[in-house]
């Protein structure tokens, strides 16, 4: 497959995700969303969409970057497999807590969100240092987005 191809499917699928994932989210932020308690130092709703736009956009570049890499595919299969997980682990939580309403097991499931990007991340490192670094912001918005996570459940218990 040539490396342009491979270039739109990476970009494409966590667009994708984010699309399914931005059905759950504005179907109940106008509604469930306004009702529940929410710690004084949430970002503004605003911010979340460029930001996760972006991330999304890194999040492919990344898997593009191991994707297309002279590494052989023993090598990559891993790494990109973990990609998947963490991307189904990224939808997943948008459904347990804006479709399900069930914070604490969003709490739960955020954390294993991080540990697929910690794994993921150095599994890139091993292949291409830059689609690791790539994951840098993205871990650093889950760990932010992990503790809101945690404070929002302990605050609407």
């Amino acid at each position: 497959m040539k490396n342009w191809m491979k270039l739109i499917i990476s970009l494409a699928i966590p667009q994708i995700v984010a699309a399914v994932g931005a059905y759950y989210t504005i179907t109940e932020t106008g509604t469930w969303y306004q009702t529940i308690t929410k710690p004084s130092w949430q970002p503004p709703s605003w911010l979340f969409a460029p930001v996760w736009t972006t991330l999304y956009i890194m999040m492919g570049i990344a898997f593009y970057l191991v994707w297309k890499s002279n590494q052989p595919i023993e090598k990559k299969r891993p790494a990109m497999i973990l990609w998947i997980f963490q991307l189904v682990f990224n939808l997943a939580w948008t459904i347990i807590f804006f479709n399900q309403h069930q914070i604490g097991l969003a709490t739960i499931e955020i954390i294993c969100l991080w540990l697929l990007i910690l794994a993921t991340i150095f599994a890139f490192a091993r292949i291409n240092k830059w689609a690791a670094i790539l994951l840098v912001p993205y871990i650093s918005w889950v760990s932010f987005a992990t503790l809101l996570t945690y404070a929002i459940w302990q605050l609407n218990r």
